[in-house]
């Protein structure tokens, strides 16, 4: 995508779906109830680059125990239409996690296979336990059985930007999650 203007990049804002004060709510609570549940334990909260690393920061402000952040980038490849595939570790964790409860924070669940593979070589490693924990579930996407621990919304099979999520690296530092305006071909200067 070439250079985006102001004005382009809010006319690809179809409609705001998920408030900023409905995110934040969701994450305070979120945060909660993950303080709760591993208070006196060590945990480790892992956010898979880049969509997610907006929801982490604000997820990991709003818990009150000790924790430890660590970022994995992953690159998949699937053959056509077949739910197997493989994920190459572009960037990965610096931590032993078989010494950490290790909560994996994804900004959205769409097909699920990216987010499969990378749970199944964590788990290989062994962490005291893992947890997915999702902002965005779109559950009518899904290509393999995969549900989140946690999902903060669900959402039906809208393209979202904001909060992280992007189109061609464009809008992840929208406040809010949008709809994305879906232009046709006589709509475009």
């Amino acid at each position: 995508m070439d250079h985006m203007t102001k004005e382009e990049m809010r006319s690809g804002i179809k409609r705001i779906r998920i408030t900023e004060e409905e995110l934040q709510a969701a994450v305070r609570k979120a945060g909660a109830q993950l303080s709760a549940e591993y208070e006196g334990k060590p945990v480790l909260f892992v956010s898979i680059l880049k969509g997610a690393f907006v929801f982490l920061a604000d997820l990991v402000r709003a818990v009150d125990i000790p924790c430890e952040i660590g970022f994995m980038q992953a690159q998949s490849y699937f053959d056509g239409t077949e739910s197997k595939g493989e994920v190459e570790i572009i960037l990965d964790l610096a931590q032993d996690i078989s010494k950490y409860h290790v909560v994996l924070v994804e900004d959205i669940i769409d097909t699920g296979r990216t987010l499969k593979l990378v749970a199944e070589k964590l788990r290989e490693r062994h962490p005291l336990s893992l947890k997915i924990v999702t902002l965005l579930d779109k559950p009518s996407r899904r290509k393999v059985e995969l549900e989140a621990d946690m999902s903060l919304f669900t959402i039906d099979d809208w393209f979202v930007i904001g909060y992280g999520l992007d189109l061609g690296e464009y809008y992840r530092n929208l406040p809010y999650i949008a709809e994305y305006r879906i232009f046709d071909e006589n709509e475009k200067n």
